[in-house]
C-alpha cells in the first residue's frame, strides 16, 4: 500500500467531510477471514474524485449512492470514488483477513486452552483491514458498530453496549466523533471484571487463562483507575468524555497500550502471573495514567496531522508520570522518569535519526510511524516539564482547559495549543517553541568551578554546548544542588540554587554569581530536581566524589540524576565501561529504590554486552554478577530489590551449577520463589551457556503452555549455541510470514548473543542482504520491531558498519529499514569508540 502523504490528506480533507460510519462485522465464519459491511456517509465537493483506504481479502460489493463501483477501482488498497455528490453514501461488503501482526483484527489462539481471541488495532493506518475509511486523523466521524460473534463470546467496543446480546448479536451506541485509528473492539471468551466510579462504568478484560490473576489484581487496577480519573477531573474542566471506560489486556500486542476511547487495550503481560517488583507495579500504574491522559490529548482533541504527534504522546507521557505521583501510592515516578524514560529520550535524540519534538513536516504515514520514539514521548514530556517551570502550573493548566473547550471532538495543531497557553500565561511562547519543539538534539550542561584558597567558590559557571550539526542553545530553568558529606556519614542537601540559563549569554556561559563566596560543596549537582532536559556533566571534584557520596544520598531523584549522568558518559565513550561496572559494584548494593536498581542493572548489562572487548567482557560480567550477589545478600527477603537482583544475577552469571540448583530448589535465597517467569529466565541463561537444550525447553513449555511460555520457548530455542539452532531461528525470522508477531520478535531477541560471536557473526552480512525481503512480506510496526531486534549489534566491527553503509547507499531501501539501520549503526559506532577506552 502506498503511504498516505500529507499532500493527499490535505486535498482529501478539503474535498470531503465524514458524517458517519456504520460497521457490521460477522465473526462466526470459519477460516482466516471475517465478513465486513460498512455504510460510510460523507459530504463532498460535487463532481470531485477521492478515495477510501480498503484492504479486503475479497471485495464482495461496493456501491456509491446506489451505483455499483467497479472492482477495478480498487488498487493498492485504495478504492477510487468518482463523480461525488454533495451528500454521499458508500456501502461496501467484503471478506477481510484476520491478522497475525498485531495490526487490523488480530487473532490469537491461547495454547493454554485452545480458545480464540480477537482485538482490533487500527493504529496507524490499519483501519482499512477492517472497514473502508478515510484514514487520516483530521477526518473524524461518529462510529456505530454491530458484531455477530459465537454465542459464548464477549464483545466490547468504543461505544457502550445497547441492550442485551442475543443470539451472538452485539450492538453498540454511536460514538462521539473518532479518528479512524482509535476505532477498536475486542471479541472472544474474555473474562471480565466490572465496577463503576463517579458515574463511569468500568470494566477489565483478559483471557480465561488469566482469570485468576485478573481477579486477584482487579482491585489494584480499579483503584489506580479511579484515583487517576479523580485527579484528571480535578485539573481539567472537561470530564472524561467517552461514557464507559474499559481496559482490555490482550495477547501479542505490539505496544504497551493503546488509548482507544471506551476500550483501552494493553498487552497482557501487565496481568502478572509471577512475582513482580514495586517498580513494575508502578510502571503499570503509569501506563494506566498515560492512556487515560490520551482521552483528552488525542481522543477528545486530535492532532490534525502526524507532525503534531507530540500533542498526543508528549502530553500523555508527562501527565502519566505526574498524575501517578499525585494521585496514587506510587509517588516516586519522577525518579523513574529521570532514570528510565528520560534516558530513552536522550538516547534517541543523539542518534543520526533525531528529529524535533514537533517537526514542521512529516511527509507521509511511513515517516510518521518512525517518530513514535523516545523523542516524541520522553523528550517531549521533559520539555513540557520545562514549560510548566517557565509559565507556572496555574497558567499551564488554564491553557490546557481553554484548548479542550475550543477544540473538543475536533482537531488542533501546535499553534493552537501554544496560543492557549500564551494567553493564559501572558508570555509569548514563539521563541521558546522554536528552541525546544522545532529544533532537534540535546544540549550539554557542564559545571566549571574555580575555588578560592579559603575553600569557597571563586566562580561557578554553567557552560551550555550543542553539537556542531545542531547548534541551538536553549533557555533552561534548573536547580544546582550543594551536597555535603557530614561527619556522621550522611550526605545532606545544604542548598538548592534556582538558575535561569540564558542561551544568549556569553557564548553559552552562565555565571552563577549567587554562589561566589559560598563554601564549596562536596558535590555540586547540576540539574538537581531534574527540571530540565539536558545531558549533565559534573565538575572534576564532584565527579571524583560520586563513588563515595552516591550511596549516601537520601534523595532518590538526585541519585537517579547522578546514575543517568554516569551511564550517559559511558554511552558517549567519555568514560570507560569498566569505571561504570566498578561504580555498580561499589554503590548499587546499598541502593534503596528498586527502579534505580532495575534500570542501572539493565542498562549496564546492555553496555557490558557490547562495550568491552571480547577479552575484557568476562571480567566485567563477573563484577556485575558480584554486585547482584551483594544486593541479594543485603536486600529484604521477599522484597522487590532481592527479586530484581536475582533476575539480573540469572542474566549475568556463568555458574550453571548454581542455576541448575535454583531450578531444583537448592540454595535459593530466602524469600525468593522460583516461579514460572524466573524458571524461564534460568532456562534461557542455561541455553545461552550451552547448558540447556531442546528437551529442557520443551519440558518447561509443557509446564507453561501459555502465550508467554510459547514466546519464552522461542527465545530459548534461538539462544541454543549450535549451528542448527541458529540456522533454524534465522530462517524462521526472515521467511515465515504466517508466524505471529511476538513469536518472531522473541526468536530475534534470542538469536544474537555475545557469547556466540563466532557462531552468529556470519549472519551479519545476511541481515543486510535478507532483511529488505522480510520487510516486504511483513511491514508496519511488526516489521520494524523484528528488524530492530534482529540487528547484529553484538557484532561490533568495522565490517558491520561497512555493510550498513552499503545498504543505506541503496536507493530502494524502505524508510523503515533505513531508520533501523541508521540507529543500529550508531550503536555499533559508539561501541567501537568505547572499546578504544578499554
Amino acid at each position: 500500500m502506498p503511504s498516505l502523504t500529507r499532500a493527499e490528506a490535505t486535498a482529501r480533507a478539503a474535498t470531503v467531510t465524514v458524517t458517519g460510519y456504520a460497521v457490521d462485522l460477522d465473526l462466526t465464519g470459519g477460516g482466516d477471514t471475517f465478513r465486513s459491511r460498512t455504510v460510510l456517509t460523507f459530504t463532498a465537493t460535487e463532481g470531485a474524485t477521492t478515495f477510501v483506504e480498503l484492504e479486503p481479502e475479497r471485495l464482495l460489493s461496493a456501491t456509491l449512492n446506489g451505483t455499483p463501483v467497479d472492482a477495478s477501482a480498487l488498487a493498492d488498497q485504495r478504492l477510487a470514488l468518482t463523480g461525488l455528490a454533495a451528500t454521499n453514501e458508500l456501502v461496501v461488503e467484503g471478506e477481510m483477513r484476520y491478522s497475525n501482526t498485531g495490526e487490523g483484527l488480530h487473532r490469537s489462539i491461547d495454547p493454554a486452552d485452545g480458545r480464540t481471541y480477537l482485538y482490533a488495532h487500527m493504529f496507524l493506518d490499519g483501519a482499512r483491514r477492517i472497514f473502508p475509511c478515510f484514514d487520516q486523523p483530521d477526518l473524524k466521524a461518529p462510529v456505530t458498530l454491530a458484531v455477530t460473534a459465537p454465542d459464548d463470546w464477549i464483545v466490547a467496543a468504543n461505544g457502550e453496549q445497547t441492550g442485551e446480546a442475543k443470539d451472538g448479536r452485539w450492538t453498540f451506541a454511536t460514538t462521539e466523533p473518532l479518528a479512524t485509528y482509535f476505532v477498536s473492539l475486542i471479541a472472544g471468551p474474555y473474562h471480565v471484571c466490572r465496577d463503576s466510579h463517579d458515574g463511569i462504568p468500568l470494566a477489565l478484560y483478559a483471557r480465561q487463562a488469566l482469570a485468576e490473576h485478573l481477579d486477584a489484581q482487579a482491585e489494584e487496577i480499579f483503584t489506580v483507575t479511579k484515583q487517576c480519573l479523580d485527579r484528571y477531573h480535578e485539573i481539567f474542566d472537561t470530564r472524561y468524555p467517552f461514557g464507559h471506560y474499559g481496559q482490555a489486556f490482550v495477547s501479542e500486542f505490539n505496544f504497551g497500550a493503546m488509548e482507544n476511547p471506551g476500550i483501552v487495550v494493553f498487552r497482557d503481560e501487565f496481568i502478572y502471573r509471577s512475582a513482580v517488583t514495586e517498580g513494575e507495579l508502578e510502571g503499570r500504574a503509569m501506563v494506566i495514567a498515560h492512556e487515560m491522559a490520551h482521552q483528552w490529548f488525542g481522543d477528545l482533541v486530535t492532532m490534525a496531522w502526524w507532525d503534531d504527534l507530540w500533542l498526543n504522546e508528549s502530553f500523555a507521557e508527562y501527565l502519566g508520570t505526574r498524575i501517578t505521583a499525585e494521585a496514587t501510592k506510587y509517588t516516586g515516578t519522577w525518579t523513574t522518569f529521570a532514570m528510565n524514560r528520560k534516558a530513552w529520550g536522550l538516547r534517541a535524540d543523539q542518534r543520526p535519526s533525531t528529529h524535533p519534538v514537533a517537526p514542521e513536516e512529516v511527509d507521509d504515514t511511513d515517516l510518521a510511524l518512525l517518530n513514535f520514539d523516545g523523542i516524541s514521548y520522553a523528550k517531549g514530556a521533559a520539555v513540557l516539564r520545562q514549560l510548566v517551570a517557565y509559565v507556572g502550573d496555574k497558567a499551564f493548566l488554564a491553557g490546557l482547559n481553554e484548548h479542550f473547550t475550543a477544540h473538543a471532538y475536533g482537531n488542533a495543531t501546535l499553534a493552537d495549543l501554544l496560543a492557549a497557553v500564551s494567553r493564559a500565561s501572558g508570555r509569548d511562547l514563539g521563541a521558546w517553541a522554536e528552541q525546544w519543539l522545532r529544533s532537534a538534539q540535546v544540549n550539554t550542561l557542564r559545571a566549571e568551578v574555580t575555588r578560592a584558597d579559603d575553600g569557597t567558590y571563586a566562580q561557578v559557571t554553567l557552560v551550555q554546548t550543542a553539537p556542531d550539526a545542531y547548534p541551538t542553545l536553549r533557555p533552561h530553568k534548573l536547580g544546582l544542588g550543594l551536597y555535603d558529606h557530614g561527619t556522621d556519614g550522611t550526605v545532606t542537601l545544604r542548598r538548592r540554587v534556582e538558575v535561569d540559563v540564558d542561551p544568549g549569554a556569553d557564548g553559552g556561559r552562565t555565571v552563577i554569581s549567587d554562589l561566589t563566596g559560598e563554601p564549596a560543596a562536596d558535590l555540586l549537582l547540576v540539574n538537581d530536581g531534574d527540571l530540565t532536559y539536558a545531558k549533565v556533566r559534573l565538575d572534576p571534584a564532584s565527579a571524583e566524589a560520586v563513588p563515595q557520596l552516591l550511596p549516601l544520598l537520601d534523595d532518590s531523584l538526585a541519585r537517579a540524576v547522578l546514575w543517568s549522568a554516569m551511564l550517559d558518559a559511558v554511552i558517549d565513550a567519555e568514560r570507560p565501561v569498566a569505571e561504570l561496572v566498578t561504580l555498580v559494584l561499589a554503590a548499587l548494593p546499598v541502593e534503596r529504590e528498586v527502579v534505580i536498581v532495575e534500570d542501572v542493572l539493565r542498562m549496564t548489562r546492555g553496555l557490558v554486552d557490547r562495550y568491552p572487548t571480547p577479552e575484557t567482557r568476562p571480567a566485567a560480567l563477573e563484577m556485575l554478577a558480584q554486585a547482584c550477589d551483594r544486593l541479594i545478600a543485603v536486600a529484604e527477603p521477599g522484597g522487590s530489590i532481592r527479586l530484581a537482583a536475582a533476575r539480573a544475577l540469572i542474566g549475568t552469571t556463568t555458574d550453571t551449577v548454581r542455576l541448575r540448583g535454583w531450578l531444583d530448589g537448592e540454595n535459593v535465597p530466602e524469600g525468593l520463589e522460583i516461579d514460572t517467569d524466573l524458571r524461564w529466565l534460568i532456562v534461557y541463561r542455561l541455553a545461552i551457556l550451552g547448558a540447556a537444550g531442546p528437551e529442557d525447553i520443551d519440558a518447561q513449555y509443557e509446564a507453561d503452555r501459555s502465550p508467554f511460555g510459547e514466546q519464552a520457548a522461542a527465545r530459548c530455542r534461538a539462544a541454543i549455541p549450535t549451528a542448527e539452532a541458529k540456522a533454524r531461528a534465522w530462517d524462521f525470522v526472515i521467511n515465515d510470514p504466517d508466524a505471529s508477531n511476538r513469536i518472531l520478535e522473541a526468536t530475534a531477541q534470542g538469536f544474537w548473543q555475545p557469547e556466540h560471536l563466532a557462531l552468529v557473526a556470519p549472519y551479519a552480512p545476511r541481515y543486510f542482504a535478507e532483511m529488505p525481503g522480510m520487510l516486504e512480506r511483513r511491514g508496519g510496526m511488526s516489521g520494524e520491531r523484528i528488524a530492530t531486534m534482529a540487528y547484529p549489534s553484538v557484532v561490533v566491527a568495522e565490517s558491520t558498519r561497512e555493510l550498513a553503509a552499503g545498504l543505506l547507499a541503496a536507493g530502494d531501501t524502505s524508510s523503515i529499514l533505513r531508520r533501523v539501520v541508521v540507529d543500529g549503526d550508531d550503536d555499533v559506532r559508539r561501541a567501537l569508540l568505547a572499546r578504544g577506552l578499554s
